[in-house]
């Protein structure tokens, strides 16, 4: 009987730890992208090279039928200016990519809490207190630790003063945080201003895409999250990074419109990576479709004792 009631008392406590360890969201471990890939410099020099060509072929035949040398001189000088003003944004923004390739350089050595520590030390030592990227990648680092830490990190970066994409990906990350801590109002004013149609890489653009749609859905439009998440397709190989985040924004959007089923798929998609992961929803403030859910393929995965119940019978 003793004994019985020991194991009892053990399986308890190793219940009530998984309680006390699921109180802490569970967030993933940062995705890194090259900055100076091929498909990004080829991308950029596109959305450059293309208007300016056909700034130049347009000015190039106006100048031919006019007869004044001065108009002449006029025309041609026009595609020559946005040239140079192209060839200094182009050299800027490779010394930003070479930066942010600096940053994820330090963030994929990441592995241990001895070695979050060190990448705290470089980025605190060898960029400026205010650079964006290292603000990132700050962020990442603490997000495994404490999020809220994180989140006042990301708010020293000045939404007016950087790049209207980089404002966005802050709004996106902030919002992101806040989702995780059950703070929806403040994610919905943050995603609100994000624009997705400024947004041409993939990634980035799916990311943002899933961190607004689940704000979205959790904030009573449950439409426009559906119809947003309906634009991407969370299987496409290209997404594998991020589909975590994709997953559970498509479990709340089919949460708040009562697709059962939908529930079903992402959630056992999201435990196929890590069970782990459906912890998440298991915090206050959740749909309680999900909560419900959610419980069960934890209960499934042996992440969660089932409860036991003690037959005190005869």
């Amino acid at each position: 009987m003793a004994k019985g009631t020991r194991k009892i008392r053990r399986t308890q406590e190793a219940r009530d730890d998984g309680d006390r360890k699921s109180e802490k969201p569970l967030v993933p471990k940062p995705q890194l992208q090259d900055p100076l890939s091929g498909t990004a410099l080829r991308g950029m020099l596109l959305r450059l090279g293309l208007p300016l060509l056909a700034v130049w072929m347009l000015c190039a035949f106006i100048a031919s039928l006019v007869y004044s040398s001065t108009a002449k001189v006029v025309l041609i000088a026009i595609p020559a200016v946005l040239t140079v003003l192209a060839i200094g944004l182009v050299v800027w923004a490779l010394r930003q990519a070479k930066k942010a390739r600096g940053v994820a350089g330090i963030l994929s050595q990441v592995e241990t809490a001895e070695d979050r520590k060190a990448a705290l030390e470089k980025l605190e030592t060898g960029f400026k207190k205010n650079d964006p990227a290292a603000l990132f990648a700050r962020a990442q680092l603490e997000l495994q630790e404490d999020p809220k830490k994180a989140l006042a990190t990301l708010e020293q970066i000045d939404l007016n003063k950087v790049m209207a994409p980089v404002a966005d990906e802050a709004r996106g990350q902030r919002a992101m945080i806040h989702l995780v801590l059950g703070e929806v109002s403040a994610a919905r004013q943050l995603v609100d201003g994000i624009n997705l149609s400024r947004h041409q890489e993939p990634r980035t653009r799916a990311m943002l895409a899933a961190v607004c749609a689940e704000a979205w859905a959790r904030s009573g439009a449950a439409k426009k999250a559906t119809e947003t998440l309906a634009l991407f397709d969370s299987e496409d190989p290209a997404f594998e990074p991020i589909r975590p985040q994709l997953y559970r924004a498509f479990a709340y959007a089919y949460a708040h419109t009562g697709d059962i089923k939908g529930i079903r798929r992402m959630l056992k998609r999201l435990s196929s990576q890590d069970a782990r992961m459906l912890s998440a929803f298991m915090m206050k403030r959740t749909h309680p479709l999900l909560q419900r859910e959610a419980k069960k393929l934890l209960e499934q995965s042996g992440a969660v004792p089932r409860r036991i119940i003690i037959d005190r019978g005869g």
